[in-house]
């Protein structure tokens, strides 16, 4: 399987990134045991099926361990070159309060060490509480880390629009922010796209498939109650549904979804990513890798060969436009989790 070039995004100039990221929250617990060893072998496989970007945390179990061993055992095997081809992105999400160079670069350097490499392609920090603007200064500190060569870019998670703004203000160069944005979860067309155009900022999306709902799997099904939700992540976006319209509301969604799937022989996951991989900003979206216990690389793949017309645009507009506003309920994006 050969994805095609415009599977791929020159993201920065050092950076040629695949535009569906592999995630890797599902290793940090709450979506079932991981073997390690299963999961390398699994890692293999998206990297040889031209999946060579991931997406990580410090906070996200053995994640950034098992990076660092499957560097080792790909450069092992296959030498510098095949190295140099993969893309794997980081967080860092410390606990509000004073923030030092030493509290900074210490935890800059146990991603380093785990992850086995002399420079992080991307540092995406996040930060919890707005009200405590020490995130000024471990931002600030990392941009020194960064001229030092220990960070090759920074990068946010979840932060909204207005703090994203006094960041930029504040001289630091963003190249990108972690956000929920999927056919259900549409904040960020409010504000976000439009301030991450005018400054040349990337969205990277997740939650894009609902933790799975977005798919086959759950058409034409009777609401799921709390013991059907075996996941984190089902549990998580379940809430999500909830808030923007239902169960009733989602199914009408996941019908039209099925109705352009079958137009163009491909599943309603691929339509449900094609949908936001095309709006503008939009870098990549990161669809979750159940590393050693399931696989969607061929199905995934086809996302790059669809192209959704105007009819199914408004097809999927008129099953929104019954929704109620997120923005409304919960704010701009990230807002969730400040509350």
């Amino acid at each position: 399987m050969v994805l095609p070039t415009t599977s791929y995004l020159q993201f920065t100039p050092d950076l040629n990134i695949c535009r569906i990221l592999n995630g890797m929250w599902q290793v940090s617990g709450g979506h079932g045991r991981i073997d390690p060893k299963a999961a390398i072998q699994s890692m293999f496989k998206y990297v040889d099926a031209g999946f060579t970007t991931w997406d990580l945390a410090d906070h996200y179990g053995s994640a950034e361990d098992l990076i660092g061993e499957f560097r080792r055992q790909l450069f092992a095997t296959r030498g510098e070159e095949a190295l140099s081809n993969i893309q794997a992105f980081t967080k860092w999400v410390p606990r509000p309060g004073k923030m030092t160079r030493k509290i900074v670069e210490e935890n800059i350097n146990i991603s380093l060490r785990r992850m086995d490499v002399e420079s992080l392609d991307l540092m995406q920090f996040h930060w919890w509480e707005y009200r405590d603007n020490n995130y000024l200064d471990a931002l600030k500190y990392m941009a020194e880390l960064q001229s030092e060569g220990k960070i090759k870019h920074l990068a946010l998670t979840n932060f909204d629009t207005e703090h994203l703004e006094i960041i930029i203000k504040a001289g630091i160069n963003i190249v990108s922010n972690q956000v929920q944005f999927s056919l259900v979860d549409r904040r960020p067309e409010v504000n976000m796209i439009q301030f991450c155009q005018q400054h040349n900022i990337k969205l990277f999306t997740y939650g894009t498939l609902c933790g799975g709902f977005l798919s086959e799997k759950y058409l034409g099904k009777p609401e799921p109650r709390g013991f059907d939700l075996a996941t984190v992540s089902l549990r998580k976006y379940k809430n999500m549904i909830d808030a923007w319209g239902g169960w009733g509301l989602f199914q009408q969604l996941l019908s039209t979804l099925k109705q352009i799937a079958d137009k163009y022989g491909v599943s309603i996951s691929n339509v449900a990513v094609g949908y936001i991989l095309d709006k503008p900003a939009v870098g990549g979206v990161i669809i979750g890798a159940r590393l050693g216990i399931s696989e969607h690389l061929e199905d995934n793949a086809k996302v790059f060969d669809l192209t959704l017309d105007t009819e199914d645009l408004q097809l999927i507009d008129s099953v929104s436009s019954q929704s109620r506003d997120l923005y409304q309920l919960i704010g701009d994006c990230g807002d969730e989790y400040r509350r």
